[in-house]
């Protein structure tokens, strides 16, 4: 979605096309069109970098009185808004939509090697002058803006509910998805075809346990092939008169990084582990030096999932079971890492039990931890219990 997606959130989705379903109905001819409007839904490729990722979608008016050809987009933010990074991290930035020629949004992605496909909608005049009326309405100073939410309110979301409330009868628009999906499994499809190993950890860390909620078939839609592909298969009306790919685009794909954070980790735990076997003083002195790193590190980081669990508006950072081993607490630990207090001993041993706890329920969380953590937190565990045996 251009523009349209952060680490936090997120967050950044999915592609499973449905078989076209046309229900039987008469599409109207031009030449009986008394709005001289042609609307149409265009569906975005996913681009190579983490903002591009997930596709994006635009709604093309063509106005053959007025000889226009424009592009309604709801994905375009201010970076000029004032404290712009504080509002983005905390969820509070807003949102707007904006408007192009059409030549010039197709210039941008066809340079950028990402293909728009064009669904042509079946909508009489009166509903498509609805659409153009309340496109023009959002357009307004007072009603262009809205809070952004990537899973819930994004730029394919609002297009889908303009579609929608327009057309009489209301389409239904079916699941194009596993009725089990659910948000997390959504977006790691395409983290995963895009090789985004990097980007997938960061994302897992981040939400909490909201993203692995089940996805109604609504929600489904909030990306943009899952959109396309509803529409095309509308259960009790013809919502889609013809498609169109508007122009061939490469397949290249050479992302394909070997050092992902699963190999990462597991060669920080194999230093950590070496190291421990050399007795001398340099030895003891990096190891001291790595722990110390290593639990001011993870309490930092234990304390931003805080903050964007109780301190932001972004509606999946909430009940994040990474805190379980993240903990905010272990930003203290550097002060006390050579003490042989029994306080700081039996929290090493506290740590400890709530890790192997933690390793032995990994898989039944009720939130789908990132398996290359895994022997980060084994690392956490070895040093723990390290530390508390000495």
């Amino acid at each position: 979605m251009k523009k349209a997606f952060s680490i936090l959130v997120f967050i950044f989705i999915l592609i499973n096309q449905s078989t076209n379903k046309l229900c039987a109905q008469p599409a109207l001819s031009p030449g009986r069109d008394s709005s001289r409007l042609r609307i149409s839904l265009l569906t975005c490729t996913p681009g190579d970098e983490l903002y591009a990722l997930f596709g994006h979608s635009a709604l093309r008016v063509i106005d053959s009185n007025s000889v226009t050809d424009i592009v309604y987009n709801y994905g375009t933010f201010d970076f000029d808004d004032p404290g712009f990074y504080l509002k983005f991290i905390r969820g509070k930035l807003m949102y707007c939509i904006s408007i192009e020629n059409f030549n010039d949004f197709k210039f941008d992605y066809q340079a950028t090697n990402r293909g728009i496909t064009e669904q042509v909608l079946n909508f009489s005049p009166e509903e498509k002058n609805t659409i153009r009326h309340a496109l023009n309405e959002n357009l307004k100073e007072e009603n262009k803006y809205y809070k952004y939410d990537f899973f819930l309110d994004n730029c394919t979301t609002r297009l889908r509910d303009l579609l929608v409330n327009s057309k009489h009868p209301q389409p239904l628009l079916p699941a194009v998805m596993p009725v089990n999906m659910r948000f997390r499994q959504a977006i790691h499809q395409y983290l995963d075809k895009g090789k985004q190993y990097w980007s997938k950890l960061g994302i897992d860390i981040l939400l909490g346990a909201r993203t692995d909620a089940v996805m109604t078939a609504a929600q489904q839609q909030f990306l943009p092939d899952n959109l396309m592909s509803s529409l095309d298969s509308c259960k009790n009306i013809r919502l889609v008169h013809s498609s169109e790919y508007l122009y061939p685009v490469s397949n290249n794909n050479d992302n394909n990084s070997w050092f992902t954070p699963m190999l990462f980790f597991s060669l920080l735990l194999l230093v950590f582990v070496l190291l421990s076997l050399f007795k001398n003083k340099w030895a003891q002195l990096t190891l001291k030096t790595l722990d110390v790193s290593l639990f001011f590190l993870t309490g930092l980081l234990g304390i931003i999932l805080i903050f964007m669990w109780v301190a932001t508006d972004h509606s999946m950072t909430k009940n994040n079971y990474n805190l379980l081993w993240a903990w905010p607490t272990h930003i203290i630990l550097p002060f006390f890492i050579r003490s042989n207090k029994n306080s700081v001993k039996r929290y090493f041993l506290f740590s400890s039990l709530v890790l192997v706890i933690l390793l032995l329920t990994w898989f039944f969380l009720p939130q789908q931890m990132n398996n290359a953590l895994l022997p980060f937190v084994l690392l956490l565990l070895y040093r723990s219990v390290t530390r508390y045996m000495k």
